[in-house]
This record gives structure tokens, C-alpha cells and sequence, in this order.
């Protein structure tokens, strides 16, 4: 349970990369106040922390209705956190389309979008619940289990969003870039470990 526990926590932090977002919060939040950046940071965790929390209720529910079974998840969910490693990996951290980026600029809410979704809970994030949550151990305590893990990675991921200019001052971009491309690594191995066990498992029903 505690290699679980591990893995759920480590999941949720590369693919939220609470470091990674802290130019992107920066370039956000412009000249805003300290206190409206703090309130910026915790209204964006929370709704994302309701999403995942959303997720992890109803989506395996989803799923069953609509016949996609878990071993299907895991390889699709595996190609598209491969997917978001190569961008962490390569420093690409856009998370959001064009068109996206220029609707939050006219927006003076941006807690909700950009910033909860997608780059805080976003798509490899979603897929991830339902990943950990349909291959919890322990029932009920394993599903509380990961609900945990992602509660304290947002956790951090608030303080490190408060504390944004003062991490961006002592890591400077390279640090940050650094930080990111290591996880990155990470993350495609996970990934890679994901589309395995999925494809091992849609091939022993063959």
C-alpha cells in the first residue's frame, strides 16, 4: 500500500508540476496584487481539486457505461502522458491552445480558466485518477488513498503558487526548466509502464 501511496503522489506531481506552472501563474496574474494572487491560487486548487475529486466518483462509472475497459485506459491514458512528458522533457510547457491563451487574456477571472483547467487539472491529470482510482488496492481505502495523494500534491502546488515570485527569483527559468525535464523523464517511463500493463492485459483476452 505504501509503494502505492508513492506512486499515486509522484503521478500527481509530474503531471501537475507545481514548480512548471509557477512562470506560467506569473504570466497570468501580470501586475495583480499579492493578496488577489493568493486568492488566484486558492480558488484554482480548489476547483481543480473538484474536478479530480469529480472524476474520481463518477469516471469509472462513465466508462462502464460507454464499454471502454480499464486495460483500454491505461494504453490510451500511457500515449497521452508520453505525450506530455515530451513537452515537459523539451521545456514546451504550453498547456493550453492558442485560442485558448487569448480568451484568458480578455478574462479577469483566470482561477477558473486557464489556471484550474487545463494547466492545473488537465487531461493526463483526469486520466490519471481514473487510471490509479480503477487500480487502487484495499477497496475503499485504496480509492481514499489516492483522493490523498492528490489532495497534498495540490496542496503544494497552492503554496507554490503563492510563493511564485520568490521561487521564480531563486530558481530563475533555467531551474525551472531543469526541474521540469527531469519529471518529464519520469513521466514517460511511467507512461511507458502504463500502455505495457494495459496492452499485457488486452492481449491475455485475446
Amino acid at each position: 500500500m505504501v509503494e502505492f501511496a508513492l506512486k499515486a503522489f509522484l503521478t500527481f506531481f509530474v503531471l501537475i508540476d507545481p514548480i512548471g506552472l509557477i512562470p506560467l501563474f506569473l504570466a497570468l496574474v501580470g501586475t495583480r496584487s499579492y493578496a488577489e494572487q493568493k486568492r488566484i491560487a486558492l480558488r484554482a486548487t480548489l476547483i481543480a481539486g473538484l474536478l479530480v475529486l469529480s472524476f474520481a466518483l463518477v469516471g469509472n462509472a462513465v466508462l462502464h457505461h460507454l464499454g471502454i475497459s480499464l486495460a483500454a485506459l491505461k494504453v490510451a491514458g500511457g500515449i497521452l502522458l508520453f505525450r506530455i512528458a515530451l513537452d515537459m522533457v523539451y521545456a514546451r510547457l504550453e498547456r493550453e491552445t492558442t485560442e485558448e491563451h487569448v480568451e484568458s487574456q480578455a478574462r479577469s477571472d483566470i482561477s477558473v480558466f486557464p489556471l484550474a483547467i487545463p494547466l492545473i487539472a488537465g487531461p493526463g491529470t483526469l486520466a490519471a485518477v481514473l487510471i490509479l482510482t480503477g487500480t487502487a488496492p484495499g477497496g475503499a481505502w485504496g480509492f481514499v488513498l489516492v483522493l490523498l495523494m492528490a489532495a497534498a500534491v495540490l496542496f503544494i502546488t497552492y503554496w507554490a503558487l503563492r510563493a511564485a515570485l520568490k521561487f521564480a527569483s531563486s530558481l530563475g527559468r533555467t531551474g525551472i526548466n531543469v526541474i521540469t525535464r527531469v519529471l518529464g523523464i519520469l513521466l514517460a517511463a511511467l507512461a511507458v509502464q502504463y500502455v505495457a500493463d494495459g496492452l499485457k492485459t488486452l492481449l491475455s483476452l485475446r
